[in-house]
């Protein structure tokens, strides 16, 4: 029981974020010394090896040849004076209540969630079992292949093409979906007369959500209407209809990963968040007492700031 309770504690993603937080702290104090403090020594400003590496490998990133010998003392005084200019910021504290620099730090605490979610390699088992409790958010939809005929209100009037498309109707009931009667019956129409493996999200885009419920309802292999749509009256062909579906774990298993890796980053940082937040004591004026009444549009320079990534 004691081992089974220790293995728990040693699982609980919580742990894992605290533990990876103070390695990082405790690193950056061991490279960096303490708080208010850049260096042992304020005025040394050290480049390694490695530093110079990492500039040129940024170089590179961006598509360009090898750093000519000038081009990388450039790399190289550009990096110092932004850490000269960095420091003296600090030492004059332009750091402090600097809402740019705060929703910085914020989201690379949201990184390093991110990143300790994605240390947790999934077994193939998680992400079957995972997926059949949440099978739901990747069912596919059903889809649609039809044609139709269209009978334009502007010319008709509203109550003439609904009766203009009856009447067409009548006309082609027991005819082929190609049957030349039906252009010569309606009007020319200025998208497209054939639809192939259409949803009925992308139908409702371009026809309206009447449209798309009334064709999904429809039996394929003949004539039917008149079913209005956001331009006037139809007539469609449904070619075929395929009802949408709950595809099995292995058409879907990559998708099925990132989503995992997804609900645990959101996971992760939920339960940390929370943690940190319990040792806060949090004051906020009551919101129905604040007046927004007279409330000016900000001007360039004093914009709503970038939003954080939930």
């Amino acid at each position: 029981m004691a081992k089974q309770g220790l293995r728990n504690i040693l699982s609980e993603p919580l742990l894992h974020f605290f533990v990876v937080g103070a390695l990082v702290f405790g690193g950056y104090r061991f490279l960096v010394g303490e708080p208010g403090q850049v260096a042992s020594d304020p005025q040394l400003i050290e480049l390694t090896e490695n530093d110079v590496q990492q500039l040129a490998i940024s170089w590179l990133a961006q598509g360009r040849p090898p750093p000519s010998p000038d081009e990388l003392k450039s790399l190289v005084d550009q990096k110092v004076t932004e850490e000269i200019l960095s420091r003296e910021a600090v030492a004059f504290g332009l750091d402090q209540d600097d809402q740019i620099i705060k929703r910085r730090l914020a989201q690379k605490m949201d990184f390093l969630a991110a990143d300790l979610a994605s240390m947790e390699e999934p077994t193939d088992a998680q992400l079957a079992d995972w997926y059949s409790k949440n099978s739901d958010g990747f069912a596919l939809p059903p889809h649609a292949s039809f044609r139709h005929l269209y009978f334009s209100p502007d010319k008709r009037g509203n109550d003439g093409a609904q009766k203009d498309a009856a009447a067409a109707l009548a006309v082609l009931t027991g005819k082929r979906a190609d049957a030349p009667e039906g252009q010569a019956l309606a009007d020319p129409f200025m998208l497209r007369s054939f639809y192939g493996d259409a949803t009925p999200e992308q139908t409702a885009k371009e026809f309206g959500p009447a449209f798309a419920d009334a064709l999904f309802g429809l039996k394929p292999g003949e004539w039917q209407g008149p079913v209005q749509s956001g331009y006037g009256w139809h007539l469609v062909w449904v070619d075929s209809i395929e009802p949408g579906r709950v595809p099995l774990y292995e058409e879907v298993k990559p998708d099925v990963k990132a989503a995992w890796l997804d609900a645990r980053y959101q996971e992760v940082k939920r339960n940390a968040v929370e943690e940190m937040r319990s040792r806060y004591k949090v004051v906020v004026v009551p919101l129905d007492q604040v007046d927004l009444s007279d409330l000016r549009t900000p001007d360039a320079a004093g914009a709503a700031p970038e939003p954080i990534s939930q």
